[in-house]
Formats: structure tokens, C-alpha cells, sequence
């Protein structure tokens, strides 16, 4: 807190003047800390109930049960763009967070009319907050609320940017606007009027000197550099509570009676409002539920014990099974360690076999890589002798060909000569024959010439 004047200081003057008091009906006391109430029940308290009664009067000046007829000129355009005029400096003047454009005051949407509505109901009471169901039922009970002293039907919040609709939701909120004004000019008359009274009871020697040692105490630490003064805010507000011998008990009790006696006449208010046995029946129906709710809960309680029941067996079995296993394997561990003690093979003759056991798996390795290019081999082989075959089939062939047109074959032909010159090819046979065959081959080729040669020359 800094120091404004060094020969006068009041506690009023920490108010922040650039921020606007709240203000309305719905408006409730929020909890402070133990500092802070203690100022406000020491400082403010005249502040506090005297702000509260003009409230009640200019809220108390509307409504009733007749229905008053609108007098205003809502269907005038010169009024309807006045009030558009207004609504717009006001929204402008409290920074409104959403978009003003020329079409968003002239014929808005429902969304964009909640949001105004809910921005300038704020003004009225901070804590408010818009429900996200059923506005066209709660924007005219809120007018209600705050006495407004003509009717919104809920049938027009459907097409509130509608131009039959829009100039009366138009009045409602320039309503509002100049309520918001009008006990805000109030409140600031009731502070001002507030602080010229403190004035007078704070004048004296005493009190002056504590200010100027706070005075001086502060400046000296602001001019060294500190900025945070509240340990010595504490200690001021303590000396000035022992000058003045405030009673700390006595307003803490009598703070709590403030807010039990707000409280009654909130609830008071709102019977005045309401059918106090529409209240009930309401009540009465929403108990009803909340006891149907509760048994269904209690159902769904009830089943989810019994399959947790159901869980809990299941898993009760399942252990014991497990134990009766865990019981088998440690049964059998005892048994290979037996057999283990009692096994002849010793670490060396273990190490010996894995030795050759890796050995002979290197050798099942390379003989299976041996295999593997052998079979390839094979493979290839084969499908060069069938090559070869189809070859030497064409050829022999041919050659029968030439053979029957000499008369060489068959053997009875006429230049046979009783020699069997057909040549017949390898039938299937084994290994051994093949290559007994093959052997053959060359001199049996050699012959066959020699007696063709020999037939061809007694045939000239």
C-alpha cells in the first residue's frame, strides 16, 4: 500500500476507484481472509448495511400483480435505433468480450442475445452464470427476478431476432442497463458520502501521528527499492484496532448476524415470490425422484455386490487351484534336484557333450549346406538332360526319317540287310544301366556307321 497523502490516510482509501462495486439483489458476500475482515468489519461496516438498503427500495418500486402496459415506443425506429445506440456504448464502455458487429444489435441470433443478456445481468450480480438448457425459460424468470415491470414471454426467446420480438428484448436490456446505472450512481454517492464521514472520526493527534510513521516507514522502504508493504499494513491495522479499543469478538459476531439475517431475508424474498405450496409440491417431486434415483442406485449397487460375489468365488477357486499346482511343481523341483544330486555325469563330461554337441551341429551344418549345392547340382543336371534328350529326339527322328526313305529300317526292309538300324532311346532304368548304356554308346555308334557306309557302297 503506498502512501497518496502524508497528513491524512484512511483505510477507504485502499478501495480500488477504478473498480465498480457489485452491486443487485443476487448478489452474495463472498468469504475473505482473516485480514481482510477484519478491515472490512472495522472500516466498511457503514458501508456495507447502508448500501444495502437502497437496493431493497429500488427493487421493491417495481412489479405487482397488475399488468402494466409498455409506454415506451419500442416500434418507433428512431427509439429502437437510441436504444441500439445505448446498448452498444454500455457493451462498449464494460469491454464486452464477444464480437459487435452491425448485425449482432440489430436482428441477433438466441445464442448471441443470451450472451448480451448474460454480460449485462453480470454487471448486476458477478457470481451469475447462464445455464446451458432452457434460457427461454430462465431469461423471464430473471427479469421477473429483478421486478421488471413488463412481460418477456418465453415464445419470443425462440426467434428473439425476429422484427416483432427484437425491439421488446431491445427494451428489456436498456431496462437493465439503466438499472445497472442507477445503483451504481448510488453506491458511489453512498461511498463518497461514507468517506467524508471517516474524516471526522479519524482527526486527532494520535491518529495522525501513527499515519505519519507509517508514513515515513513506508516511503523510507520505497525508497530503497521494496515494493510489498503488507507486513507493515498488518501492523498499522493493529495499532489503529488498539486506538480506537475495536472489539474484534463483538464485530466477528455481529458480522455472522449480518450474513444469518441476509440469508433469512433472501429466503423471505423468495417466498414473497412464489406459491409457498408450489414450493413444496416442487420440492415434494424432487424428493420423489432423488428416492427413485436412489433405490435405482441402490439396485445397481446390488448387482454390482453380487457379481464382485460371483468375482470373489471365482478367484477363490482359481487360488486354490493355483496352490494345489504350486504344491505339484514344487513337489517336482525337489525330485530334479534329487535327480540332480544323484546324476553321474559331472561338470566336465557336461561341458565335454555341449562341446561335441555344438561340433556336430556345425557339422549337420555344413553336411546340409553340402546337400543343399548337391541337390542344386542334381537339379540343374536334370534339366540339362532333358535338353539333351528333347535334342537327341529330334535327331533320331530325323535320322529314322533318312532310315525309311534308304529302306534301312525296319529290319526287314529291303536294305537292311538283316542289321537293325533303329536307334532307341534310353528307357528308365537305374543308375548302373544308364551308365553301362552310355559306356556302349560310342561303339555301338561306330559299328552302326561302318555298316551304313558299307550298305551305301554295295547299294552304288
Amino acid at each position: 500500500m503506498r502512501v497518496q497523502d502524508t497528513n491524512r490516510m484512511s483505510m477507504v482509501y485502499t478501495t480500488p476507484k477504478n473498480k465498480q462495486p457489485s452491486f443487485g439483489k443476487l448478489n452474495m458476500p463472498k468469504p475473505q481472509s482473516g485480514t481482510s475482515e477484519r478491515r472490512t468489519s472495522f472500516f466498511d461496516a457503514g458501508r456495507t448495511s447502508g448500501a444495502s438498503m437502497p437496493r431493497n427500495s429500488i427493487m421493491s418500486g417495481f412489479g405487482g400483480s397488475e399488468k402494466i402496459k409498455d409506454s415506451r415506443p419500442l416500434h418507433d425506429k428512431a427509439f429502437v435505433q437510441q436504444c441500439t445506440r445505448q446498448l452498444h456504448e454500455f457493451l462498449t464502455e464494460h469491454s464486452y468480450p464477444g464480437p459487435l458487429s452491425a448485425k449482432t444489435l440489430v436482428s441477433p441470433s438466441t445464442k448471441e442475445f443470451v450472451k448480451v443478456f448474460e454480460f449485462v445481468y453480470c454487471q448486476i450480480d458477478p457470481t451469475f452464470e447462464m445455464p446451458n438448457s432452457k434460457v427461454e425459460e430462465e431469461v423471464p424468470a430473471l427479469l421477473k427476478a429483478l421486478r421488471y415491470p413488463f412481460v418477456l414471454s418465453k415464445s419470443s426467446m425462440y426467434s428473439v431476432g425476429a422484427p416483432h420480438t427484437w425491439p421488446l428484448a431491445l427494451g428489456a436490456l436498456t431496462w437493465m442497463i439503466d438499472h445497472v446505472k442507477i445503483v451504481s450512481h448510488e453506491q458511489e454517492t453512498l461511498f463518497r458520502d461514507f468517506c467524508d464521514d471517516d474524516e471526522d472520526i479519524e482527526e486527532g493527534l494520535e491518529y495522525n501521528k501513527l499515519v505519519e510513521d507509517y508514513s515515513a516507514e513506508e516511503y523510507s522502504k520505497f525508497m530503497k527499492g521494496e515494493d510489498m508493504f503488507d507486513d507493515m499494513g498488518d501492523v498499522f491495522l493493529n495499532k489503529l484496532t488498539k486506538l480506537y479499543n475495536v472489539d474484534e469478538a463483538l464485530l466477528d459476531s455481529m458480522e455472522e448476524k449480518y450474513k444469518i439475517l441476509s440469508t433469512e431475508l433472501h429466503l423471505l424474498e423468495n417466498d414473497s415470490q412464489a406459491d409457498r405450496l408450489t414450493t413444496k409440491r416442487m420440492l415434494r417431486v424432487k424428493v420423489q425422484t432423488d428416492l427413485k434415483n436412489l433405490l435405482s442406485y441402490q439396485s445397481r449397487l446390488d448387482s454390482f455386490k453380487a457379481s464382485l460375489e460371483c468375482k470373489y468365488s471365482e478367484l477363490s477357486d482359481e487360488q486354490e487351484t493355483t496352490e494345489s499346482h504350486l504344491e505339484s511343481l514344487k513337489h517336482e523341483q525337489n525330485e530334479l534336484q534329487q535327480l540332480l544330486k544323484n546324476q553321474k555325469f559331472t561338470p566336465a563330461d557336461v561341458e565335454r557333450i555341449t562341446r561335441e554337441k555344438r561340433e556336430l551341429q556345425q557339422t549337420i551344418s555344413s553336411l546340409s549346406k553340402s546337400l543343399e549345392d548337391a541337390e542344386q547340382h542334381k537339379w540343374n543336371e536334370e534339366i540339362a538332360l532333358a535338353k539333351f534328350n528333347e535334342k537327341a529326339e529330334l535327331k533320331v527322328a530325323e535320322y529314322h526319317k533318312l532310315a525309311r526313305k534308304l529302306k534301312l529300317i525296319p529290319l526287314s526292309a529291303e536294305n537292311a540287310c538283316g542289321h537293325d538300324f533303329e536307334i532307341r532311346l534310353f528307357e528308365s532304368g537305374t543308375m548302373d544301366q544308364h551308365k553301362v548304356k552310355i559306356q556302349v554308346l560310342p561303339r555301338f555308334n561306330s559299328d552302326t556307321l561302318s555298316m551304313i557306309k558299307a550298305g551305301l557302297l554295295y547299294l552304288y
